[in-house]
């Protein structure tokens, strides 16, 4: 019976993460303790970071909220951190947690819409090169004010859906029989070659319009959670968020979007296919019937959610109020104007987010241990002596270089906080820190695009129902991701470097930009 008990326990720990993974794991619990006894708590708190690094870099073995969360609730267990430091810096960024609870469970409710979008936008941009560029164009624009995984999540709905119905054709089904998608084993051999070529165009568009997120994501306060909590820091609304990350993400986004039409032109990096007729003229046929079925309360629930979409840049724009509360009054205003009333259907739109806010949390914790051990002290002095544009480049490779590996919030939220103590210990000035902290965010946000880990939206997309579908694996993933790393990368280093300073300057000489005396949270506003 003991046996049979521990043999339970082993398989529901960490569920489906494979042994060696679930070993790592207990390895690195036993050993913190023993560690902390024996070489003190500066040297096992870098350890801890790196254990969590781990679980972070190991998100498709296992969600890192588990083995993460069971490493900061230890590292609290043993006296690296206090409990009311975990709960201050929480609370410090509440405005992250209301962005995730409410503004992505809100864009939950445009789905229909941007479904609409998408699908029009697919069937009615005949060349490949134009309709690339539009799913990395509206992948961009959506995710500068709208969550990036719901617009990843619109696009793989769009993507799932038509090749469902073009595989039935090929699989010789009709379009409301039952069917497997995920076999050929029925696929007719004229279907063949055409079915592959169809995976192709998926896969390129799929890969673009992910590219568009982070494109627009780093260009606006609610583009990522990391831009809320960077902006937060520094006391900047949307607009100033937005002018004070141009001299940057500007240039960055004509380089993204350049380099998206030369793929598809050199059909470089596995881009390049294109949609063949025969498909075509399916999905055409069967976005027409489904237009015949729908009702004016169909049509209705459209204008509403466009409505909505409207009201939310508007709000975002003049900021009428924090993001968290925007979110809401927007499931406020979807949901009761288009019949979606009942506990059930609310809760729905929820899922999403939490598990992430609950993620974002256990961050929090990490770099409660991080602020009372000062274990980023050294690197963060040696960043600061430093100088010009020596010292904002280093910042943004130090952020770019992990956020590869890591997630990007947790970077964000280590290297702020870091940044913002050396700015109240009077080490740097506002000026300096309003550059630090731009060069911090789009550290974080465009290097990142070079792994599935980086960038939440390319994870997202990797473990999906079409990944496996259009044969989109980690390593092509990342082979796809390479000319956008290397091209997103390297102008936004430049950015960073040479213009950075001289275009900020002129920014705040113009007024779009407050002066470098804005108040600091604590500070009054």
């Amino acid at each position: 019976m003991a046996t049979r008990l521990t043999h339970a326990l082993s398989e529901n720990f960490l569920d489906h993460a494979p042994g060696w993974y679930k070993l790592m794991v207990l390895a690195c619990l036993i050993g913190n303790p023993v560690l902390l006894v024996t070489v003190g708590p500066f040297v096992t708190g870098w350890i801890l970071i790196l254990e969590f690094i781990f679980t972070l870099a190991m998100a498709l073995k296992s969600y890192p909220l588990q083995p993460g969360g069971l490493l900061a609730i230890e590292a609290v267990a043993i006296g690296m951190a206090s409990p009311e430091t975990v709960y201050h810096e929480a609370l410090n960024n509440f405005q992250v947690i209301l962005l995730l609870i409410f503004m992505v469970a809100g864009i939950y409710f445009l789905k229909e819409l941007l479904l609409f979008i998408f699908t029009k936008l697919l069937l009615g941009v005949r060349s490949k090169i134009f309709l690339a560029f539009m799913f990395c164009l509206m992948g961009a624009f959506l995710s500068a004010f709208l969550d990036a995984l719901t617009v990843t999540a619109v696009m793989i709905a769009v993507s799932v859906g038509f090749y469902g119905i073009y595989h039935r054709v090929a699989s010789g089904k009709g379009l409301q029989a039952v069917h497997d998608p995920t076999s050929d084993q029925d696929v007719q051999p004229g279907h063949r070659a055409q079915l592959e070529e169809f995976r192709g165009f998926l896969r390129n568009l799929l890969m673009h319009g992910a590219v568009g997120t982070a494109l627009g994501g780093v260009c606006t306060l609610v583009g990522e959670p990391q831009n809320l909590l960077i902006g937060d820091k520094a006391s900047w609304h949307f607009m100033e968020f937005f002018f004070r990350m141009s001299p940057v993400t500007i240039p960055v986004f004509a380089g993204g979007l350049l380099t998206c039409l030369l793929l598809e032109r050199l059909r470089w990096f596995d881009y390049g296919y294109r949609l063949p007729p025969a498909i075509r003229e399916v999905l055409v046929e069967f976005d027409r019937q489904q237009a015949k079925k729908r009702t004016p309360r169909d049509h209705a629930r459209l204008v509403v959610q466009a409505v909505a979409a409207v009201w939310l840049i508007i709000a975002l724009a003049f900021h009428l109020a924090e993001v968290g509360i925007i979110g809401l009054s927007v499931i406020v205003f979807t949901t009761a104007l288009n019949g979606i009333i009942e506990e059930h259907q609310l809760g729905e739109a929820f899922k999403e987010a939490l598990p992430f806010t609950a993620l974002l949390v256990v961050f929090f914790a990490i770099v409660a241990v991080i602020q009372e051990q000062a274990l980023f002290s050294d690197i963060i002095r040696f960043g600061l002596s430093l100088e010009g544009g020596h010292q904002i480049g280093m910042f943004y490779l130090m952020n770019g270089v992990l956020s590869m590996i890591s997630d990007n919030v947790f970077v964000a939220t280590v290297y702020i906080n870091e940044v913002l103590r050396a700015l109240q210990a009077g080490i740097i000035d506002r000026e300096r820190f309003d550059l630090l902290a731009v060069a911090i965010n789009t550290g974080t946000n465009i290097p990142s695009v070079a792994t599935p880990n980086g960038q939440a939206a390319f994870l997202f997309l990797l473990t999906s129902s079409i990944a496996p579908l259009i044969r989109l694996s980690y390593g092509r993933m990342v082979w796809m991701a390479l000319p956008y790393t290397i091209v997103m990368t390297g102008l936004g280093y430049l950015c960073v470097y040479y213009l950075l300073e001289p275009l900020t300057a002129y920014l705040s000489a113009q007024g779009l930009v407050a002066s470098h005396q804005i108040a600091l949270p604590g500070e009054g506003h």
